[in-house]
């Protein structure tokens, strides 16, 4: 007689490739260009009814607020896990049970380490505070498009911050075709400007500086804790400046409540001050902070496509071209090893 096993076999677990890895980091970091994309036609939107201090800290005060709502959410969840998991407050006699050392939480979440905060620190002035109050002063006077196409250049100036900081080496080929990207959206900036530079230009260029910085510690620190807790804890740091601020901007600059005006200020603060950088910093920690910023090259064309849906804009025939130039390079680099 045939003796028969019982076991049953197992079937195989699927293990994500690092390819899946990378694919998945990418499509992350893309739907985060996506949303940078219409940043400036959601600002000019909320231009229409607020001033431009006001509209840079009603959008902190409010990506703040929801920034600070998913830490709170998720530290209350962690405690009911922990509940159910019989993980005791107390010891034994009542003594409490001493935590672990270096784990300091709030609300239940754990916080940042010391290490982590002044990183934090330059997350908070560059990308929280600087970039978008320098951004929207320039469209006060500057379109949108010609804003868009300045812009450009911070997947290069990313990258170059990324060098200094953080240590990376791209390839030459990268750098060849990152070079030529930003070659190409200077051409076509110089020729919207008439080749004299404005006033918003300066204010362009100073937010190129401290967007770059921001992105490069924001995509250091996404390697170390999630994604998300990264712009969430640089909004959360930013609260207390940014309410009174509010308060002051709102009593000195006339508001007039639109649908634009009110759609453009929900899409700056939940679109592009917190949705959209959670999946940036996330994709950016899979692919490197030199590849994923080389995404944003696109993210000028996108904002033409916009600008002209959204706002009536008449961009020059010279789009298509630089277009066409910049998802060339995209395309190399996205290939190029670093």
């Amino acid at each position: 007689m045939r003796a028969e096993s019982s076991a049953t076999v197992a079937d195989p677990i699927a293990v994500p490739t690092r390819r899946d890895r990378v694919g998945f980091g990418t499509l992350q970091a893309a739907l985060g260009v996506i949303a940078f994309s219409l940043t400036f036609p959601a600002t000019a939107w909320g231009l229409e009814g607020f001033g431009p201090w006001s509209l840079v800290a009603v959008r902190c005060v409010l990506a703040g607020l929801i920034a600070g709502g998913c830490l709170l959410a998720v530290g209350a969840r962690a405690r009911d896990l922990e509940a159910g998991a019989g993980i005791p407050e107390a010891g034994a006699a009542g003594v409490p049970v001493r935590p672990r050392k270096g784990l300091t939480r709030w609300r239940g979440v754990p916080l940042p380490a010391r290490r982590h905060w002044p990183g934090l620190a330059v997350v908070a002035a560059g990308v929280v505070l600087g970039f978008p109050l320098l951004t929207t002063l320039a469209l006060q006077t500057s379109t949108t498009a010609h804003a868009a196409v300045v812009v450009g250049l911070l997947p290069l100036t990313t990258a170059l911050f990324s060098a200094l900081r953080v240590g990376s080496r791209p390839s030459r080929t990268f750098w060849a075709a990152a070079l030529a990207g930003a070659a190409a959206v200077a051409v076509f900036t110089v020729r919207q400007s008439g080749g004299a530079l404005t006033t918003a230009d300066l204010y362009l260029f100073a937010a190129l500086v401290v967007c770059a910085a921001g992105y490069t510690e924001g995509g250091r620190l996404a390697r170390v804790m999630p994604g998300w807790q990264v712009i969430g804890w640089a909004l959360v740091l930013c609260l207390p400046l940014a309410v009174p601020a509010a308060a002051l901007a709102l009593a000195v600059e006339p508001v007039r409540l639109t649908a634009h005006s009110v759609a453009g200020v929900l899409w700056v603060a939940v679109g592009s001050q917190f949705l959209g950088l959670v999946v940036w910093y996330r994709g950016m920690a899979v692919i490197g902070i030199p590849r994923a910023s080389q995404l944003q090259l696109a993210q000028p064309l996108l904002t033409l496509v916009w600008s002209v849906l959204l706002l009536g804009e008449h961009p020059t025939a010279a789009a298509p071209l630089t277009a066409a130039a910049v998802l060339v390079c995209i395309a190399v680099t996205q290939r190029a090893r670093g």
